[in-house]
């Protein structure tokens, strides 16, 4: 069976791909300084080119990277390890987990939300 993602999935290049992707992690790296900056809440940014490390005071860390040949973003977290393929079209980025279907963004601010213990969402 095909979800409505899918039947609306638009091929993108890799250097379409690295864009949309690079601003996704831009995006969640902006929501967690905003919450840094507004809340008591600690946590450690790294960003280097296609990664971005988030490192708590628990000692855990969350990776998430680009795998531009495959188009997918994939995130090593506490709980496992995810990858997200590109559903999306170029006027709604998207990427779904492969096994499960959760949306990216869902994952990514459940994931933050556990091992951060605050409540945090993140939405393109």
């Amino acid at each position: 069976m095909t979800s409505s993602s899918e039947n609306t999935f638009e091929k993108i290049t890799d250097s379409e791909f690295k864009n949309y992707a690079g601003h996704a992690l831009d995006v969640v790296e902006q929501e967690l300084e905003r919450l840094f900056e507004t809340t008591d809440f600690d946590v450690d940014l790294q960003r280097q080119a296609s990664v971005l490390s988030i490192s708590f005071p628990n000692k855990t860390v969350i990776v998430i990277n680009l795998q531009t040949p495959l188009h997918e973003l994939w995130v090593a977290a506490k709980e496992g390890g995810f990858h997200f393929k590109w559903v999306g079209t170029k006027s709604q980025p998207k990427w779904i987990d492969t096994k499960t279907g959760e949306e990216f963004f869902e994952a990514v601010s459940r994931y933050i939300s556990k091992q951060g213990g605050i409540d945090f969402k993140v939405t393109l």
